[in-house]
């Protein structure tokens, strides 16, 4: 832009998004119906995730609402729900207060897209401290109620939601979508010992679909729960293969994965580069010592060090770190956006 510094050029860029948020917020009756309601556009993004799903993914949202059945339908784009700077949000953010526009920024694209047919999200809530529990493996809770209702709806955006052993023991989770509306996913378990009893929640209920995940070397199950479905993959001191874990559940059409916790099964994953996204929310609390969150191999060089491109979301008094690796399979750089 010649004649304009970068820094001019960025505030009249946000300028012209933050207007467009505004105009589609005051949208008259004669351009829209109406503006929807957040439990609307909760709906619309189900019904996206269910698309991607499917095999029939949505390229850009704009030109997309519900109709009086809860139907996706196709209108002009200036009848849609969402304006046509939609499609790239994430690249530059629209940063509105409005709660709408902060469900779609951080849902958007885990449902549209090249992306959002399979992706591996992993989670933790976590102190300032860098603890997800304490020394005595009490995490209830760590983090305040937004985020619990944010893992409840990336449940429902998943086919599968996956923990490991440990999370199932102290915790106990039902791994459900109680919360909000939309489907419980799958439930995977992974525990390489099968040290868990078969008491806990998920294994005593039918409200979803269960795996566990084994190892190939461990040990017979001394009890089948009821509807639970055993999978055995290779291990490595102790480890199960991440990638044959990935293989497993895409043979079983499991390809939209949540993976909720623990601390070593997150890094784990994030060990074997498996993450598309990873979602850090951090509360302002200190727990000392306790259960750390992730956990990597040493480092020597800071060149190696993981940079992903990270956005920011206030979560209630946590604040929510939205990562994403694709800039660092692509060898570009990070890039920042908060919200």
């Amino acid at each position: 832009m010649i004649g304009v510094s970068p820094k001019t050029a960025v505030v009249e860029d946000f300028a012209v998004r933050a207007a467009a948020t505004e105009r589609l917020l005051k949208q008259a009756p004669s351009q829209s119906s109406r503006v929807p309601n957040e439990s609307e556009i909760w709906a619309l993004l189900l019904e996206l995730a269910k698309r991607a799903r499917t095999g029939n993914p949505v390229a850009t949202p704009c030109g997309l609402r519900l109709d009086d059945l809860g139907r996706l339908e196709s209108v002009p784009a200036e009848r849609g729900w969402l304006p046509e700077t939609a499609q790239t949000w994430f690249d530059t953010s629209v940063r509105g207060d409005h709660e709408l526009f902060r469900l779609l920024e951080l849902y958007l694209p885990l449902c549209v897209g090249p992306g959002c047919q399979r992706f591996v999200l992993g989670h933790l809530g976590q102190s300032l401290d860098g603890q997800i529990a304490a020394a005595s493996g009490a995490s209830r809770y760590v983090t305040g109620p937004e985020n619990i209702r944010h893992m409840h709806r990336l449940r429902a955006l998943s086919d599968a939601v996956v923990v490991g052993a440990s999370t199932i023991a102290f915790d106990d989770p039902e791994l459900t979508t109680r919360l909000v509306p939309g489907q419980s996913p799958v439930r995977v378990i992974i525990d390489p010992q099968l040290r868990l009893s078969h008491d806990r929640r998920v294994f005593c209920d039918d409200r979803a679909r269960t795996l566990l995940v084994t190892s190939t070397n461990g040990r017979t199950p001394c009890h089948t729960a009821r509807g639970v479905e055993l999978i055995r993959v290779p291990d490595a001191e102790g480890l199960l293969s991440v990638p044959a874990i990935l293989t497993e559940l895409a043979r079983r059409g499991l390809e939209r994965l949540f993976v909720e916790g623990g601390g070593v099964t997150v890094s784990h994953f994030l060990s074997a580069q498996a993450f598309t996204r990873l979602h850090i929310t951090v509360s302002p609390v200190f727990l000392g010592a306790g259960r750390p969150g992730i956990s990597l191999p040493p480092i020597h060089d800071m060149n190696d060090a993981l940079r992903p491109s990270v956005r920011r979301f206030d979560s209630g008094n946590d604040v929510l770190f939205d990562f994403s690796f694709a800039d660092q399979r692509q060898g570009g750089t990070s890039q920042n956006h908060q919200t």
